[in-house]
């Protein structure tokens, strides 16, 4: 479904990534890494078409996408869900989800998404004319994600989803992932917490600045010495 091959990608003259390459099959989570600065969320900016790499190409479904506008590649059904939410904070929770169906292929459905969002996160059903800017942390992180999920995306990549959350949350945050692919979303997820990251996914890649480390299935990479030393603090 996803393809990145050989992506070199720069900030001015600095480099962020080195001939990085992954892959994503359909209908799995495949997990990304790494440290603070290791270039994960640059990996997923490139991937969205907001970063242009200088090298390398990018496929998603078969169609090249490097230097396609990121409007369009939504459309083509890649959503990028970014650390922080990014929410327009002056919107009430409905605009903010209609935002996300932004594209003609996804407004279309809006009525039949908004019931399907809804059902994930009761909560933003209640809070539909709310300024987004009223929720709690943890309504935010479900409007972001519904908002992503507006746009009907055949592939998912959440940044972050769980950053500043309760336990609790976080909890239900993970389930509410494992859930849409069971439901058969392929998601790429970049998290810090490693080990709930890695308990429910299929493969990760691990980042190191930069470039692949490591890859592989991710109940191999738990049994890993760099794994348990580096991330799981073992």
């Amino acid at each position: 479904m996803l393809k990145v091959n050989k992506v070199d990608t720069f900030y001015g003259k600095s480099q962020a990534l080195w001939d990085v390459s992954l892959d994503i099959k359909e209908a799995e989570i495949v997990a990304l890494i790494g440290a603070n600065g290791a270039g994960k969320t640059t990996l997923l900016n490139t991937i969205s078409g907001v970063l242009v790499p200088t090298s390398g190409t990018v496929e998603f479904l078969g169609q090249k996408i490097v230097g396609m506008a990121p409007h369009r590649i939504v459309g083509m059904g890649l959503s990028h869900i970014p650390e922080g939410r990014r929410l327009f904070i002056e919107m009430s929770v409905r605009e903010n989800l209609e935002m996300g169906a932004y594209s003609s292929r996804a407004w279309k459905h809006r009525a039949e998404t908004f019931e399907q969002v809804y059902k994930i996160f009761p909560i933003l059903k209640e809070r539909a004319g709310q300024l987004a800017r009223t929720l709690s942390g943890g309504e935010q992180q479900m409007l972001a994600m519904g908002r992503g999920l507006m746009s009907r995306p055949k592939l998912c990549m959440f940044d972050e989803p769980s950053y500043g959350l309760a336990p609790r949350l976080l909890i239900e945050v993970f389930e509410v992932i494992k859930s849409l692919r069971d439901e058969g979303l392929t998601i790429l997820l970049i998290e810090q917490n490693v080990r709930n990251t890695l308990e429910i996914s299929d493969r990760a890649y691990v980042l190191e600045n930069g470039r692949v480390a490591l890859q592989g299935k991710s109940q191999d990479l738990l049994k890993k010495e760099l794994i348990k030393k580096s991330y799981l603090g073992l």
